[in-house]
């Protein structure tokens, strides 16, 4: 058997990705290999499907229990038999599973690194007897004190070489930078390994970082949109991911807690309810890796700041593992950076606490971005990228910017007459002419007191925001966050350099990619598949994944040979679950006067390979303000366009903004006053205090249209 044919076999797929068939053969070679593929990439793909073809045992050496139990699962699902070995297990489990590698009846077998060199040598002097054919090792960045995730029980894995001189060992991560690659490979003593680093784009994940304000207020907004759909939300303490998931649940979302310090009944418990689906939100710590290959995870959600790039890239790729459009939204407070650097010191190791710094600073940075945040993360990972993805909250946002010298200047100037001693709310204060007893009498005697009264406080936030974004202020790092100049501020103080500050920012549009798939065959899809699932005691992921339930819902196969073109049905899913989900497809079919779409996707495959292109939104925009001035509602355009409400009145308030629409066609004319009042008191920065000064009578939508409409005024005047 090729491994192509062992690939639509096994797993249901009739083309590789990345670079996995490379991989593959190096491996079924017996040669060593280094891995670095995106989470979600295909990292598993690259040890199993050699584990099928080599005629015998493949050890795989993973840190984490949860990931161990849904590998195999998936495995002995798709007719590849795995076990694995760890302390979840009573001792007759595991004579059972000695007794099945001793007749050779698996192909994997899954194992903690601290079980291969225990104190008595019991697993090692068992393995010497096996006829082991391929090493992995997942998560190999573990092994690196300079990497993000450090497991000192790692360390021991260098002596596998010596143990199994002729087995090829395959290492794979989907987070590490060049310091870490070189650590792997030094570390884990490979033979002439050949290096394959894949692109880490997530092209399907959404980045979005919003300043930290009322973080639960936020959360509830963001999810809002999100009711049925599964996500991970990642705190900084145990404590915060009970009462978050507490106060997740009183609002009427199916969530629970999941950290380190939880027992083991009920972690377990927890994760398999949202492995099925059962609970919708996992709340965690962000220092617990969960190992959780749930493919249909829609959203990841940072509460508190990550400690670094690479945990943070490693916990965004948790969210669509199947492919389709996922987000990870990050809520940012410089607070949570303070908090973060004790973490970040290592006992007697100033070499490592200064790397660990220097990982949470550029944490900090990504945070403080003002460019594409998907170029920063890929030239993080030393990966070339455009200046602009399509898909990041920067990349989708238009700014209309103004000359913002003066207002630098104030800032500036504050800062210098202050001292550089004070934080932006005490320097805002000050600027402002607050008359509170917290600003000190000494300091309304300075000429700068008051200079910048006719901005309001949620404008000023804004631009000192800015201004530190673009490197004109810095931090100090002594815990207080006092505003200190740099070098490029001497400039602006002098008037030699011209500052550009936002003046507005339209709204955050996503363009949903319309897919054609039959929702309600969907539905039914869904339905069936949560049934098998039950009845199995698996998650129904496992059983397909929404990915494939979609492809099914667009193409819709009518026969078992159009089935099998479907990626993710395997010759073991066919035959196991093909004819339930046939039914399905041609009872709905039949009664809908539905016919096979099969033809059109070999068509489809052949244009995706092509890059993509960013899609050309003046085209968009115009469709909906076409269908609009036809007299439909923006429902009836939703409906029609397949997008959603919110994106409709999004490109609405496009035309808004260049005058081409008046907005008391979107919003009634008495409720103009009181939200462009509340717009120019609190400033657009975030649009959910000024809902929640408004009330329940003014939607996001109509604030949103004011917000263009007073764009609009402003460049009309300017």
């Amino acid at each position: 058997m090729t491994p192509l044919q062992a690939l639509q076999k096994y797993f249901g797929y009739s083309n590789f990705r990345h670079s996995q068939e490379a991989i593959i053969k190096r491996v079924l070679d017996k040669k060593d290999v280094m891995v670095l593929m995106p989470t979600g990439g295909g990292k598993s793909l690259c040890y199993q499907l050699p584990a099928v073809l080599l005629n015998g045992i493949t050890i795989v050496i993973s840190p984490l229990i949860a990931l161990m139990k849904d590998q195999v699962d998936s495995l002995n699902l798709s007719g590849i038999p795995a076990a694995f070995l760890n302390s979840s297990q009573n001792p007759e489990e595991q004579k059972d599973i000695a007794v099945q590698l001793k007749n050779n009846e698996l192909r994997l077998l899954y194992i903690a690194p601290e079980r291969l060199f225990g104190k008595d040598d019991r697993l090692m002097t068992f393995l010497r007897t096996l006829n082991i054919v391929q090493i992995a090792i997942d998560e190999a960045h573990c092994i690196s004190q300079w990497g993000h995730d450090f497991r000192p029980e790692y360390l021991m894995l260098a002596g596998l070489k010596n143990e199994f001189p002729g087995v090829p060992v395959i290492a794979l991560t989907a987070t590490a930078d060049k310091l870490t690659q070189k650590d792997i490979l030094d570390k884990l003593n490979l033979h002439e390994p050949a290096v394959f680093i894949s692109s880490f784009n997530r092209e399907n994940i959404t980045y979005r970082v919003h300043q930290k304000t009322k973080s639960f207020d936020q959360l509830l907004n963001f999810l809002s949109e999100r009711k049925e759909d599964s996500g991970i939300i990642y705190c900084l303490s145990r404590k915060s991911t009970e009462a978050l998931a507490a106060d997740l649940k009183d609002e009427g979302y199916a969530a629970e807690a999941y950290h380190a310090g939880l027992n083991n009944e009920v972690k377990a418990h927890n994760q398999e309810a949202f492995l099925k689906d059962e609970v919708k939100i996992m709340v965690a710590t962000i220092a617990f890796g969960m190992g959780i290959n749930k493919s249909n995870v829609r959203f990841v959600v940072h509460v508190d700041l990550p400690k670094n790039i690479e945990g943070y890239y490693q916990e965004t790729g948790r969210a669509g593992r199947d492919g389709l459009p996922s987000d990870a939204l990050l809520l940012y407070s410089p607070g949570d950076a303070i908090k973060l650097k004790s973490f970040a010191m290592v006992d007697n190791n100033a070499e490592q606490s200064a790397i660990m710094l220097k990982k949470l600073d550029d944490m900090v940075d990504y945070c403080q971005l003002h460019a594409c945040r998907r170029q920063y993360l890929m030239h993080y990972f030393d990966e070339p990228f455009p200046d602009n993805c399509g898909s990041c909250d920067f990349c989708l946002s238009e700014f209309v910017k103004f000359d913002g010298t003066l207002i630098a200047q104030k800032a500036l100037s504050a800062v210098a007459r202050l001292k550089e001693r004070f934080g932006s709310a005490y320097v805002i204060d000050f600027l402002r002419g607050s008359k509170r007893e917290k600003i000190w009498e000494e300091h309304k005697q300075l000429k700068t007191y008051g200079a910048g009264a006719d901005i309001s406080r949620a404008d000023w936030m804004r631009y000192f925001r800015e201004l530190i974004a673009m490197g004109y202020f810095k931090l100090s790092d002594d815990g207080y966050s006092a505003l200190k100049l740099t070098t490029k501020s001497e400039a602006v103080l002098k008037g030699l350099e011209k500052v550009e500050l936002i003046a507005a920012q339209t709204i955050e549009e996503k363009e949903q990619e319309e897919v054609s798939f039959d929702a309600g065959l969907m539905n039914q899809l869904r339905k069936q598949r949560q049934e098998i699932a039950i009845s199995e005691n698996l998650p129904a992921y496992i059983i397909l994944s929404d990915a494939t339930l979609l492809e099914i819902a667009t193409y819709l196969p009518q026969k078992m040979d159009e089935l099998r073109l479907i990626s993710g049905f395997g010759d073991v899913k066919l035959a196991k679950y093909g004819r339930e989900f046939l039914a399905v497809i041609n009872t709905y079919s039949k009664e809908n006067g539905l016919v096979s779409k099969i033809d059109q996707k070999a068509k489809k495959r052949t244009s995706k390979t092509k890059s993509k292109k960013p899609a050309r939104t003046s085209d968009t925009f115009k469709a909906t303000f076409t269908l609009y001035k036809e007299g439909k509602t923006v429902t009836e355009i939703a409906l029609e366009r397949g997008l959603s409400p919110t994106t409709i009145e999004g490109h609405l308030n496009n035309f808004v903004q260049t005058g081409e629409l008046d907005v008391s066609e979107i919003v009634a004319q008495e409720k103009i006053p009181a939200i462009k009042d509340a717009v120019e008191s609190y400033g657009n920065d975030k649009l959910s205090p000024l809902k929640e000064i408004l009330g329940d009578d003014y939607s996001y939508g109509e604030i949103k249209a004011v917000i263009a409409w007073m764009n609009y005024k402003q460049k009309a005047e300017s």
